[in-house]
């Protein structure tokens, strides 16, 4: 009747009985559902505690009685749909984590163990680690040890972040973060380098394989058959980790090209000039060995440079488990020992989240300007670059900055030679300035900035109309960043990027973060202009 009365106060009136007859029945209508929905999450708990009960009484008497248990567990949840794995994962968390009664038992000796000597107190301490210990970790460890088990665990994670993120429940977050934070402690020491299998991926290797590759590709969508072919051809080289509990199943994926110099675009390496065109009909379909023309044979002599252009970890469960710089690092030695002369290495990267920082400082600049806190173009743009800018300020553009905004927010500039070449300043001076001095927590804001520098890698060069697909100017205005590893220096720079939170940068890029001419000229200009 909660329902009901809850559904009165909202309509206006005092009780059921006042009711307008029209609305009489769907009251009625609304409480039978809502008694339906509560018997029916009634019905789940129990289901879910009974199930549970039973998984964790059940006497482990041998492998086959533990197998047999685990396989049970992870087959009723598969069966479940979202919304009832988010229940019983609630429930499994509340129910069988730690047993806050026996840690509080447990420190209540602790604080007698020294008086009674150093075995006691190490006798105490044991038993405090097992009473700290969340009852559901010993099945997932079990789980762990079965076929298929690993890859469950990878996929319930998944979820587990995926319910986090969606929760509304502050109890239910909190559960979730201590559930995903164990499994993420168990997959952090399953897949360790030692565990994990270095494989090259070819166009002849399995085609689940190379299926799989083309669909976990997330920095540089592939889109065809000939798009695939060419990523695993001549003057590339595409590996993988892969793992013996997720046999066929890459990990992690680095795409590389061979080169003769540091790459400063992706349509360079994405439209690859040396590969061979294949016939038209192949472009949609998956072509075999007579469709196509082979590979152009590699000439060794004009590879000198290994550009790393697209590194993504396949599966959301493995999320926090570190393995893209293991796999860079091994990637370099296989490299090397292909090609004794190989001296450059380098990523070329992707900027992801640089234009959204961008539009919200000239927000933040335009807001500040609105309410009489200085220029609007102070901090952004210098006073050269407001006179390149100038001409395409339009009448109705209170500012240049405004201006400028509307250009980074529709691509506009990219049509017209003159804007190009205006855009060009203020694009690589903020970039510099977001990739070199935006932090977080000391670290760099951009998180594959921070992948790279936490590697050992330099920031390297800024690079200018590098990506002008839809995606690279709504990411990052086209612009992508080499992150250069010189091997001889990733230790050191790693060390103090970690410890004093200092990044390695090239002499032209900290130029281009630092450079910022004196706006007061400008500034009366500009009001001038208003």
């Amino acid at each position: 009747m909660a329902c009901l009365r809850r559904l009165a106060q909202l309509c206006g009136v005092k009780s059921f009985r006042h009711f307008p007859p029209a609305l009489r029945s769907a009251a009625m209508v609304f409480r039978s559902q809502h008694v339906v929905q509560l018997r029916a999450m009634s019905t789940e708990s129990q289901d879910f505690a009974q199930f549970l009960h039973t998984v964790f009484t059940s006497p482990d008497l041998g492998t086959i009685a533990i197998e047999n248990k685990c396989k049970n567990f992870c087959g009723f949840y598969r069966k479940l749909d979202d919304n009832c794995k988010t229940a019983f994962l609630s429930y499994l968390a509340q129910h069988y984590s730690i047993n806050q009664d026996n840690v509080i038992q447990v420190a209540h000796t602790l604080t007698l163990a020294q008086e009674r000597g150093e075995a006691f107190l190490v006798r105490s301490l044991e038993r405090m680690r097992s009473a700290m210990t969340p009852r559901y970790q010993n099945l997932f460890q079990q789980i762990g040890r079965i076929e298929g088990g690993v890859k469950f665990l990878v996929d319930m994670r998944a979820d587990l972040l995926n319910f986090t993120s969606s929760s509304t429940s502050e109890l239910d977050s909190a559960h979730f973060q201590a559930l995903s934070r164990l499994l993420q402690e168990l997959l952090t020491l399953w897949f360790g380098v030692g565990f994990l299998h270095l494989q090259r991926v070819t166009w002849t290797s399995p085609c689940d394989l190379v299926q799989k590759i083309s669909d976990f590709e997330a920095v540089h969508p592939i889109r065809s058959w000939r798009d695939l072919r060419q990523r695993v051809g001549s003057y590339r080289r595409c590996y993988t980790f892969t793992h013996n509990s997720m046999p066929r199943e890459p990990v992690v994926v680095l795409h590389t090209a061979l080169t003769s110099e540091i790459s400063s675009n992706i349509h360079s390496i994405i439209h690859n000039p040396r590969f061979r065109a294949v016939t038209q009909a192949s472009e949609d379909s998956q072509p075999n060995n007579s469709s196509v023309e082979p590979f152009e044979e590699e000439d060794p002599a004009q590879i000198t440079t290994a550009v790393f252009y697209s590194i993504t970890s396949t599966h959301r469960g493995l999320q926090g488990v570190e393995m893209g710089n293991y796999l860079i690092k091994r990637v370099v030695r296989e490299l090397q020992s292909e090609f004794p002369h190989l001296s450059q290495f380098s990523s070329l990267s992707p900027i992801p989240g640089f234009r959204d920082w961008l539009v919200g400082q000239i927000n933040l600049q335009l807001h500040r300007s609105n309410i009489g806190e200085g220029d609007s173009c102070q901090q952004l743009l210098t006073p050269s670059e407001i006179e390149s800018l100038q001409p395409f300020r339009q009448s109705h553009h209170t500012s240049t900055l405004e201006a400028f905004k509307h250009l980074v927010q529709t691509n506009q500039w990219l049509a017209k030679e003159e804007t190009v070449t205006a855009m060009k300043g203020p694009l690589l001076r903020l970039c510099a300035r977001y990739l070199y001095k935006e932090k977080r927590r000391g670290f760099a804001l951009n998180r594959v900035a921070n992948f790279h520098l936490t590697n050992g890698a330099v920031l390297w060069r800024i690079n200018y109309l590098a990506d002008t697909s839809i995606r690279g100017l709504n990411q990052s205005c086209g612009l992508m960043v080499n992150y250069r590893y010189y091997l001889n220096e990733t230790e050191n720079n790693s060390t103090t990027y970690f410890q004093q939170q200092r990044i390695a940068v090239s002499p032209a890029v900290l130029e281009l973060a630092e450079s910022q001419e004196s706006t007061d000229q400008s500034a009366l200009q500009e009001n001038g202009a208003h």
